[in-house]
């Protein structure tokens, strides 16, 4: 098959032929048929200590290309969405329905499969699967259960915008933070993951939803996804904009979307006595955040949590958001604002670390 291989770090990637196994017991062979582009690649390709040769790419769809030993739940021809995520089902945290904490979910960043084997390899070398799905390559191998099953209808490339900017996002405030009606909610950075969460918060009825970002477009993109208040932090003071707003109280809930140390801090000056600030966006290895414990603890009683792909079980959160989508309640194809090849792939992290646009969807089928 040809995949996008990042054959070293911090180098643009490369068009090469790669060989496939057939899947193993519990496992399923996909044909990639869309894959979008996600600031966590970008993260990866950037890290020093990135793991290659690897094929990278976790927001991706496409068609079931062969099932191996024990799987009943899929068949040849299914269209899939997949999932970087593919729980066990049996571990303690799945068991407490915990299944992005799965113990196998480390594989995501060994870039091996949950049993330690490579599905993937060039020349007789080992090629890695990057975080969790290699949607970057025309085949890839995951366990059944990282494969959610979907009407043949949906279109493919809304289906990988699901795989990831979206469950991230609406799971962010659904699922993590568990925003309530007539919540006010800050939500900094545009991305696919930010405008998802601006899209979460406008399914959980808040009452007022700010939206930060330098970039113009995708404030403005903000606004038709339900954003009531569209901030600049070149030229505005975004904490003090949403303090001011909510008559000196604060923000309930924050989100850093754009995994940036600063916009955490920023999140939690910018929430009430009591208020929640939530880190979604992927940071880089080096930032850090700097926290006043007597801001959290002693005098405001403020939380900030962790959030990893927005607490969902793909199995049973693709469905409910599909259904949204198809009832006109979730803005999916907006998101796409931009379709290329897989042979652009370089285009689109360049657009991608200029901030252009809010998903790039890629084809390979």
């Amino acid at each position: 098959m040809r995949a996008a291989l990042l054959a070293s770090p911090a180098t643009p990637l490369v068009m090469a032929d790669v060989h496939c196994t057939d899947p193993g017991p519990g496992q399923v062979r996909v044909q990639v048929t869309n894959c979008g582009l996600c600031h966590s690649d970008l993260t990866m390709i950037d890290a020093p200590e990135m793991l290659t040769p690897t094929i990278l790419g976790h927001e991706a769809a496409g068609i079931v290309d062969a099932v191996g030993p024990g799987v009943a739940t899929l068949a040849p021809g299914d269209h899939v969405m997949l999932s970087p995520f593919g729980p066990c089902g049996v571990c303690y945290w799945c068991v407490r329905g915990e299944t992005t904490l799965c113990a196998s979910a480390s594989s995501m960043f060994t870039g091996t499969m949950p049993d330690g084997t490579v599905p993937f390899s060039m020349d007789g070398q080992p090629v890695y699967r990057g975080l969790g799905v290699a949607g970057f390559g025309e085949l890839t191998v995951v366990a059944a259960s990282a494969a959610v099953k979907i009407d043949p209808d949906v279109p493919l490339e809304v289906a990988a915008v699901i795989g990831c900017a979206v469950q991230t996002g609406v799971g962010a405030v659904l699922n993590t933070a568990q925003v309530e009606e007539g919540a006010t909610v800050l939500v900094m950075g545009l991305g696919g993951v930010g405008m998802s969460v601006v899209q979460g918060a406008r399914l959980a009825g808040a009452s007022r939803i700010f939206a930060s970002d330098p970039v113009a477009d995708r404030r403005n993109a903000a606004a038709a996804f339900g954003a009531t208040d569209l901030l600049d932090p070149v030229d505005a003071d975004v904490v003090a904009h949403a303090r001011e707003a909510t008559s000196g109280i604060g923000v309930d809930y924050a989100f850093d979307a754009a995994g940036a140390g600063p916009l955490v801090e920023a999140g939690l000056a910018a929430t009430r006595n009591g208020g929640t600030t939530v880190m979604v966006g992927a940071p880089a290895l080096d930032h850090t955040v700097t926290i006043n414990p007597a801001v959290v603890y002693l005098t405001a009683e403020k939380k900030l949590l962790g959030c990893l792909y927005g607490g969902c079980n793909s199995q049973r959160e693709v469905p409910r958001l599909l259904a949204l989508w198809q009832s006109g309640r979730l803005d999916l194809e907006p998101m796409i604002t931009a379709r290329r090849p897989i042979d652009d792939i370089n285009a689109g992290l360049d657009d991608l670390r200029a901030s252009i646009g809010i998903r790039t969807v890629f084809n390979l089928s």
